[in-house]
């Protein structure tokens, strides 16, 4: 692999700008069966909570034309078991981790943040953006003030590097940015899922028990590239962008966005081998367009 994609993101050092998203790849261990997990440039991990918590009622994916809906309800073992038994291990792979937290309560967050500022997990991802847990979540994420209020908190809690996940389904998505830069983000990773909702017409019913859930996949790109452009242009912390890449030439289209790294997500059930293809058609790219680094083409768009 060349060195000509690596890329330090917010004092982090990646040797690729590729990073498999929260809740789309868990801890990694399945996905050893095909790949190093060197191979990437970063591993954003199952979403963490205080305590263990055992998600949605199921049925909680739903396919949908060019994506899926997914209620999982951030279903994970808890803190501490990550801390012990899954962080050891992830730390082994040579590549960045980065802890993806979400809580129900301000106070939930500060206590994560402050567990995990006492490990070596390279960096801390804030999830105030899931549309599919009753309580917290995607509450903080849809206002200026309830981004910047977790944004302290974190921020106060921790000195590792934050990166606050924002939520697509705001009025203004920019001013949420602005809002969690003041707070002393390093950086904001976007999109989450849009909210969206299937019904089985033979029942009448929702196809998901939670009535509502997370639209990711290819149907969501053009919003996602359209959000990262935004706020690239709104805050001069970098931008980690994902919502609905698949192949490299996604990728290319969302770093010259403005994204200095980029998350993938569903198209890892489609094919778990989209990041390596990714990474090879970007070592192409970087090839036959000579450039130094891929980080020559981030924010490069010219709007008309």
């Amino acid at each position: 692999m060349t060195d000509k994609l690596s890329v330090k993101f917010a004092g982090v050092d990646f040797k690729n700008p590729l990073i498999p998203a929260s809740g789309a790849f868990g801890y990694g261990r399945e996905f050893e069966h095909f790949y190093p997990l060197s191979t990437l440039g970063g591993i954003s991990v199952k979403g963490t909570t205080g305590t263990k918590r055992n998600g949605n009622l199921p049925p909680r994916i739903a396919e949908t034309p060019s994506g899926l809906l997914n209620s999982v309800g951030l279903q994970n073992p808890g803190i501490d078991h990550f801390i012990k038994i899954e962080l050891p291990n992830l730390k082994t792979k040579d590549t960045a981790i980065i802890a993806n937290i979400a809580g129900s309560t301000a106070d939930e967050y500060r206590e994560i943040a402050e567990k995990l500022d006492k490990t070596d997990v390279d960096m801390i991802e804030v999830n105030i953006s899931c549309p599919n847990v009753k309580a917290g979540g995607a509450a903080f994420g849809v206002t200026c003030e309830g981004a910047a209020q977790i944004t302290k908190i974190v921020r106060a809690a921790t000195s590792k590097p934050v990166m606050m996940k924002l939520s697509p389904n705001v009025t203004n998505i920019a001013d949420i940015a602005k809002a969690v830069e003041a707070e002393g983000a390093d950086a904001v990773s976007l999109i989450n899922t849009l909210l969206g909702m299937r019904i089985d017409i033979r029942t009448r019913r929702p196809i998901l028990h939670n009535n509502m859930g997370g639209l990711s996949g290819p149907a969501v790109f053009p919003v996602a590239v359209r959000m990262v452009w935004q706020v690239a242009n709104a805050v001069s912390i970098p931008v980690c962008g994902m919502g609905g890449i698949s192949t490299w030439q996604d990728a290319v289209e969302m770093m010259m966005a403005g994204a200095s790294t980029f998350q993938i997500g569903a198209a890892l059930f489609a094919d778990p081998m989209t990041p390596v293809k990714i990474i090879e058609g970007l070592e192409k790219y970087v090839q036959d367009n000579k450039l130094n680094n891929l980080q020559e083409i981030v924010g490069t768009v010219k709007p008309w």
